[in-house]
């Protein structure tokens, strides 16, 4: 993956079988989310779902430096990190429910999405946040726990979010975020975004 700064991208991945199993799962990946991922680039949207994820990110400066004094040296930092993320990951979640092998089936993907225009932006972001409910995890998208919307919607104080940047970014009312959530997503955005 390669991030270039100020430019938006989509970052999302699936397995072909559970990634979270339980509530200590979710969080354990939170914290990794919040230690490799949150100082190296700006989130603006993620969501976590039973078998896969998605982060709506604005690379920084931090995000496409490259690492230093490493044996892979024309390696980006955040690409570096999203890596040791799903590694660290699979490793613990393999010992913790006994298991081998790669977790995450696909390539993670990071698909450029600031030149595709405002409205793209804005529909990815509310698509992510969609997730939940789409899957009929959720009656309402303000019940999913493992995701930005409860940040946005003001129901959680924890944030790995830049919300004043993804306020300026994303026209969405800060008023009335919760119902503008439940738009309905063109059906032209919703194909692109898996």
């Amino acid at each position: 993956m390669h991030f270039d700064k100020d430019h938006i991208y989509h970052i999302y991945n699936r397995s072909n079988e559970t990634v979270f199993y339980s509530e200590s799962n979710y969080l354990f990946f939170i914290g990794k989310v919040r230690k490799l991922i949150y100082p190296v680039s700006d989130i603006l949207a993620w969501c976590l779902m039973p078998n896969h994820f998605h982060f709506l990110i604005c690379a920084n400066q931090e995000s496409e430096d490259f690492i230093k004094e490493s044996h892979r040296p024309n390696v980006q930092v955040l690409s570096k990190n999203f890596g040791t993320l799903l590694s660290s990951y699979t490793q613990a979640l393999n010992k913790y429910i006994k298991r081998r092998g790669k977790l995450f089936a696909h390539n993670t993907k990071a698909k450029l999405i600031s030149q595709q225009g405002n409205d793209y932006i804005e529909n990815c972001f509310f698509y992510i946040h969609q997730n939940p409910l789409n899957a009929r995890l959720v009656k309402k998208i303000e019940n999913w726990k493992y995701s930005s919307f409860q940040d946005y919607a003001g129901i959680s104080k924890e944030s790995l979010c830049n919300k004043n940047l993804a306020s300026d970014l994303i026209n969405f009312d800060k008023e009335n975020f919760i119902e503008q959530s439940y738009t309905v997503i063109e059906e032209k955005y919703l194909h692109s975004f898996h």
